[in-house]
Order: C-alpha cells, then structure tokens, then sequence
C-alpha cells in the first residue's frame, strides 16, 4: 500500500488514543449506549446501566443520517446536551458522530471523540475538519470500502495534524441477507499488520441480531481488536432507532462479564507463552 504513509505501521509505535482518560488501544475498551439520544431519561437509564456494567465509553446519537428521510433524524444540539448530562452523571467519555464540516468545533465542545460513520467515510471535507480538531476520531469502514481506501481516508485524518484515530469495522455489504452486513473479523489481524492505528469492531451494526452481537463481540476480542461499540437501549422495544439490533441493559451486562473473563484468560495464556517461550 505505498499511499499509506502516516497510518503506516513501520511509521510510528502503536497508537493509544486517550479519551477523556480511558486509552483505547491499551487492553479492550468497550463503548455502549443507545444508537439516538431519544429522551434524558432514556439517555440516562441506560448510561447508568452500561457504566455499572463495566463499559468505557458512552456512545449516543444526537444527529442520525438514516437511509429514509422521514425516519428519526436525531434530536441535534438538545441531544448533545443530554449526552453530557448523562456524561457528568456515570463519568464516561461520550462518542458521537459528526454529519457536517461546518459543525465539528462545536459538536467537539461536547464529545470526547467524533465519530465519522460508514456513509460519511469518503467526505473528504469532513475528514480534513475532524483532521484540524483537537479531539479523537472513530473512523468507520465505508460498506463497500476496501482496507487500502479505508486507509486512505485515515490519512486525510493524520495528514491535517490529528494523530489520534481509531478505526472501526462495522460490517460490510455481501450478498447475504440474514445478518445486517458481513463482519470481516478478518479485518482486525490484517490491519494490525498495516497500521499503527487501533482497531475496534462494531458488531451491532455488523449482524443487525442481538443474538449475534455477543459471539462477534467474543470473537473481536479473540483476534485482537482493540475493543467494540455495541447498542444497549433501555427499553429496545421503544427504540426510535434500530430497536432490532440493541441489546437490553441484562444482556449487556451479561456480555460484559463474559468478554472480561476472556479477556483475562487470554492476557494469562499470553503471559503464559512469554514465560515458557
């Protein structure tokens, strides 16, 4: 890949993002919450569940690009300031996506980290904007992006002064209509070997099933990523969006005490192999 520069792996030590104190890129992150800010409470309720279940960092969207214009297109600027209500109360960093290059700066005033998602991956002005911003990126894999285009688009990142992005694999667009989109765990591994960068997976979005989502999320973690971003809804059955896919705040913290138990039990087999190796 000789346009890969900056995102290179031989360019640099492995990146550790520092969002709002949690390092991503060290150990497995876990960033939760509802796909839309919908109301304080829901926000709250379930920002409250998932930081006394063990996760990281509050996700939530205040302003939702969706396939149907008339579909729920978030709550905007009110949505952000729940987000921080509900940030101050649990004491997580917040992760929310960015739409628009003129609304990054004051979109930054709230996140700890801006997310750009899978339709947005080719807005090259965007990606130059979040580039000048002094908070992290979550940059999302495009669905029909290949790895080299969605390093590319890192480098747009990188390239305006921002070392710090984390790259996110959602899912992939195949001929398969079971699951939403395609995981390509694949994905995780071989960008380890292309970039310095790290990796999270994102397997709501990926599988579109909550019976899915913990497997995937299992599974992430067995091939090296750097964490995971999963929908938890309060009330799933109510959700404004992708109420399909969110897991409910039990199951959640369910998952969470199965993924920390491997997570262990994977750092003693690799402590293990150092000793004996």
């Amino acid at each position: 890949m000789k346009n890969i520069k900056l995102a290179a792996r031989e360019s640099r030590p492995p990146t550790v993002v520092n969002a709002g104190g949690v390092e991503i890129g060290s150990g497995f992150s876990v960033i939760a919450g509802p796909c839309a800010v919908e109301t304080e409470e829901q926000t709250v309720t379930t920002a409250r569940a998932v930081q006394a279940a063990g996760a990281d960092v509050l996700r939530g969207g205040a302003f939702k690009p969706r396939t149907s214009p008339y579909a729920f297109q978030g709550l905007g600027i009110e949505g952000l300031k729940i987000l921080a209500v509900a940030g101050a109360e649990t004491g997580l960093p917040i992760i929310t996506e960015v739409l628009d290059p003129r609304d990054v700066s004051w979109i930054a005033e709230y996140a700890d980290i801006l997310q750009i998602g899978t339709r947005n991956m080719q807005n090259f002005a965007l990606l130059k904007e979040v580039g000048r911003a002094d908070k992290p990126v979550m940059l999302k894999r495009g669905m029909y992006s290949t790895l080299e285009e969605w390093l590319n688009c890192a480098e747009y990142i990188l390239g305006e002064g921002n070392p710090d992005v984390i790259l996110c694999e959602r899912g992939i667009r195949s001929f398969e209509q079971y699951t939403r989109n395609t995981l390509d765990l694949a994905a995780v591994p071989a960008l380890r070997e292309l970039t310095h960068l790290p990796v999270i997976v994102d397997p709501t979005h990926a599988t579109g099933r909550p019976s899915l989502v913990g497997p995937m999320s299992m599974g992430a973690l067995a091939v090296g990523a750097a964490g995971i971003m999963v929908e938890v809804h309060c009330n799933p059955a109510e959700a404004l969006c992708d109420a399909r896919q969110a897991l409910t705040m039990d199951a959640f913290a369910s998952l969470m005490g199965r993924l920390r138990g491997l997570e262990t039990y994977l750092a003693a087999q690799a402590s293990e192999s150092e000793v004996t190796g």
